[in-house]
């Protein structure tokens, strides 16, 4: 058979079609801003590759998808600021707010938030609010990370230095420590994947000691840097709705204000979610009054559900066809994933 053959007009044309398809993506690539980053080892928000660090893949994550590329280098508290002030870095993915860095940094709205919780043996009284409740107690803290001026006093408990998450817990449960503090996002860790454990040997206070919150922030000279930040947020409650915002935290259930209006809304990882009212969603920024029970109790209070972008007023209203649940498609939360390593 005889092969058939383009006329040469034919074959340069497509020539030439081909390195533009091919040019294109090698030039948009070349087009999007890139950011370099700074933070601290902070986990499990900020962290190496392969270790926790929630905050820095959220906000990968969301950067890229605004068309941002961005990569992180970890630092020491001590070199934190000064390199962000100097202007050797662009910014930062996971900033506490001061008024120095404002004056040099331009801030999103707060995507996550630090908020630390007093864990103790079971049985112990978690019910301190502050630092200053605890004169004379052991807490056991991770040397090396900057808990801020809330640890700063002469008068208040006496800390235990600690290499991790795990080895603080290990710390409190063979009495070197009568508390420690951990983020509220690891006791949800530890009540998913060591229900038991978590529920016959620990204690967990219900309001936070210290709360920061979490910020994209990035130089006021790098050009650009308003719409970077306006790119940013919008992204961010996208993935709220879309459940990649959950995956990346590990959780169920988000509680937020996804509509901006006020009020709070329960957001669950996927529009499938089962016939059971969820009883714990993670809430995204501490309120007082917070619309969810303690383990185990149903809340008594009415709550907003958002599912297939429709807000409901209380769980019986829920459509039943979001209650039917898809077991092909285990939610973030019941992953195999094992990010820390507890041991009991």
């Amino acid at each position: 058979m005889r092969r058939a053959r383009f006329p040469r007009r034919s074959r340069w044309t497509t020539g030439v079609l081909l390195v533009s398809i091919i040019a294109v993506p090698i030039m948009a690539a070349a087009q999007a801003p890139q950011l370099q980053l700074v933070s601290t080892p902070w986990s499990p928000f900020t962290n190496a590759p392969g270790q926790p660090r929630y905050a820095l893949d959220l906000v990968g994550e969301a950067l890229k998808r605004a068309g941002i590329i961005a990569e992180t280098v970890l630092v020491d508290e001590d070199s934190l600021t000064p390199s962000l002030l100097s202007g050797e870095f662009d910014g930062s993915a996971a900033l506490w707010k001061d008024t120095e860095r404002e004056r040099a940094l331009l801030f999103s709205q707060p995507y996550l938030e630090n908020r630390l919780i007093l864990v103790g043996r079971r049985g112990s009284d978690v019910s301190a609010t502050s630092l200053s409740d605890l004169a004379g107690k052991r807490i056991a803290l991770i040397a090396g990370y900057a808990y801020g001026e809330a640890v700063a006093t002469k008068d208040g408990p006496i800390f235990v230095a600690s290499h991790s998450k795990e080895d603080s817990v290990a710390k409190l449960l063979n009495g070197e420590a009568d508390y420690t503090l951990m983020d509220d996002l690891v006791t949800q860790y530890l009540v998913r994947h060591h229900e038991e454990e978590a529920r016959t040997r620990l204690a967990f206070g219900s309001t936070p000691v210290i709360t920061r919150s979490l910020h994209l922030a990035v130089s006021r000279s790098l050009p650009g840097a308003e719409s970077i930040i306006s790119r940013f947020n919008t992204v961010v409650v996208d993935m709220m709705v879309d459940g990649s915002y959950h995956r990346l935290l590990h959780l169920d259930w988000i509680d937020a204000d996804i509509d901006g209006d006020g009020l709070r809304e329960f957001v669950p990882h996927d529009d499938q979610t089962g016939p059971d009212e969820p009883e714990r969603p993670y809430a995204l920024f501490y309120a007082t009054g917070t619309a969810y029970a303690e383990p185990g109790k149903k809340p008594d209070k009415k709550r907003r559900f958002y599912l297939g972008g429709k807000i409901y007023e209380g769980w019986s209203t829920v459509p039943a066809q979001y209650k039917a649940p898809d077991y092909s498609r285990p939610g973030p939360s019941r992953h195999a994933v094992q990010i820390f390593s507890f041991t009991w």
